[in-house]
């Protein structure tokens, strides 16, 4: 008797409806473009240049996560970064084998200062620029990013891009 694989056929024409689903999804998400104006004149985005670059790149991921989260079809974000200041502070002296950034939750909170666009067929060019902040980051309930990097930062910015474009579901805001 010759085993069958008829089983497995359904299984993995799931997978593949899922998988293409799924990317589906990915294609229907807005898009966002990101710049930075002027990173050497940043607060601080880290002392060192590979610092700067590791907090750049880290960010733009992120903005990029969050379009696809939280942006419709046909949505196009501009976002100028202007100023960044990260948690906490880095003092060069305290460094070890890796680097050391001191967190107090006084005047160090993270705060990132961005212009943005957000374009949509149909709709007039809605334009902002603001300080986006949080002051209580490290009074707060635990944070889902807080052992990667600059995860008080991301949370700031995923409830910064909640609120300013919608939810998950309500991503036809434009308003």
């Amino acid at each position: 008797m010759r085993p069958t694989l008829r089983p497995m056929v359904p299984i993995a024409l799931g997978i593949a409806v899922a998988l293409q689903a799924a990317g589906l999804a990915a294609q229907a998400a807005g898009t966002v473009q990101v710049s930075y104006v002027q990173p050497d004149r940043y607060i601080d985005a880290g002392i060192r240049q590979h610092d700067v670059e590791n907090t750049l790149s880290d960010l733009t991921r992120h903005f990029e996560l969050l379009a696809k989260r939280h942006l419709s079809d046909g949505q196009t974000l501009h976002i100028e970064v202007l100023d960044i200041d990260l948690a906490g502070r880095e003092y060069p002296w305290r460094r070890a084998a890796q680097d050391v950034r001191v967190l107090t939750g006084r005047a160090d909170w993270p705060r990132i200062h961005l212009r943005y666009t957000l374009e949509m067929a149909g709709h007039p060019p809605r334009k902002a620029a603001q300080w986006v902040s949080d002051m209580a980051y490290l009074h707060r309930a635990a944070n889902l990013h807080a052992k990667e990097s600059l995860g008080y930062e991301k949370r700031m910015l995923a409830e910064w891009f909640s609120a300013e474009f919608g939810a998950a579901g309500g991503k036809d805001r434009i308003n």
